[in-house]
């Protein structure tokens, strides 16, 4: 079986990537192999973050590797908070500040039109290859539901008249925006 790193610790990516393989891949973290570098995303776009990952482990650790990178875009906000979804209230990973930004800038907004969207750089053999995804929603007015991560309580998918965040895993990878990347990504190394 073909072994592939996914430069991340994140455990929900983790757990969403895993799902969506389905053990046709031996799939590596980060701490799988010895890595415990602290990677900046210092780049000004998701394919730039993305390659910052692959690249970085590929070339330390002559990997076959993915490194992905992903966010929210708000119409009203131009784009916001686009690459820095994670740190966009300051603080990495501060998923309720980060809500509560967002909900306190569109509260006088009546589009509220956004996409979550993920890009994937896959190095594989020493090229760069690049896998999207992106699913459209709304924000809500207010938090609804448990499940996920990050702005998953305010993002309803269109189509549905849920969030995210009351979603399963099963029925959030079925549609959400990694998962639409992974699939790209799944049937490259299939392929290959």
């Amino acid at each position: 079986m073909q072994q592939l790193v996914f430069a991340t610790n994140n455990r929900h990516k983790l757990d969403e990537v895993a799902d969506k393989i389905k053990g046709q891949i031996a799939l590596l973290t980060l701490n799988d192999i010895g890595c415990h570098d602290d990677i900046e995303e210092t780049g000004f776009t998701f394919h730039a973050n993305a390659s910052i990952k692959s690249h970085l482990i590929y070339h330390k650790y002559h990997l076959n590797c993915f490194g992905d990178d992903s966010g929210l875009e708000i119409d009203a906000l131009n784009g916001e908070p686009g690459v820095f979804s994670a740190r966009y209230a300051g603080k990495h990973g501060d998923h309720e500040a980060n809500i509560n930004k967002v909900l306190i800038n569109l509260k006088n907004e009546t589009n509220r039109k956004a996409r979550f969207k993920t890009v994937i750089s896959l190095m594989w053999e020493g090229k760069e290859h690049f896998f999207e995804g992106t699913v459209e929603g709304t924000i809500r007015h207010e938090k609804s539901g448990d499940e996920g991560f990050g702005y998953d309580p305010i993002f309803e998918p269109d189509g549905y008249a849920v969030t995210f965040a009351e979603m399963s895993l099963a029925e959030k990878n079925k549609i959400s925006h990694r998962a639409k990347a992974v699939e790209k990504l799944v049937a490259f190394l299939s392929a290959v």
